[in-house]
């Protein structure tokens, strides 16, 4: 249930964050979804790692967890620091490269359909930080692409397949 909640908000933290990259919203309130979405994962990943019921899935669930964790908070404090976005955009590759075996490993293990879904989802989250490197760093202009990305993960790989687990439509 916990990763429903996750993956629900992760979608809209996505979706919005693409709205943003088009400039439909403003850099002064995109900082708010950010935080949250970056606290509420977070506490999960921090309830994963520290629980009572922690084992060595649990903790890697959380390693895993903190890099989107920490992803958002570090957009909203560029929001609030005016950062250009560097720091972020190394993080970013350090992610995406992060993300390519962790793809690999769960699409070579998968027996269901969620697992499947799941290793796609890493490939997938693997390519949008791999763009907000290119754009970030590199300065290459894939703000665009990198906006529709999102938008298309924050749906696919968030807020849908959130949706379907806290409604229990997805096991």
């Amino acid at each position: 249930m916990l990763l429903g909640l996750v993956l629900f908000y992760v979608g809209a933290v996505l979706i919005l964050n693409g709205l943003w990259m088009l400039d439909r919203i403003g850099d002064r309130e995109i900082w708010v979804i950010n935080l949250f979405v970056g606290a509420v994962s977070l506490l999960v990943a921090f309830r994963q790692a520290f629980g009572a019921h922690a084992d060595a899935a649990s903790v890697k669930a959380a390693a895993l967890s903190l890099l989107f964790s920490f992803t958002y908070l570090w957009v909203a404090f560029n929001r609030f620091s005016g950062a250009d976005g560097r720091g972020l955009g190394w993080f970013s590759l350090f992610v995406a490269i992060t993300a390519v075996p962790v793809a690999a490993d769960t699409l070579s293990g998968a027996v269901s359909h969620w697992e499947v879904w799941l290793g796609l989802a890493w490939a997938a989250w693997a390519v949008l930080w791999l763009l907000f490197f290119l754009q970030l760093v590199l300065h290459k202009p894939v703000s665009r692409i990198a906006a529709w990305v999102a938008i298309g993960e924050g749906v696919f790989t968030g807020w849908l397949p959130g949706y379907l687990l806290l409604t229990g439509a997805m096991a």
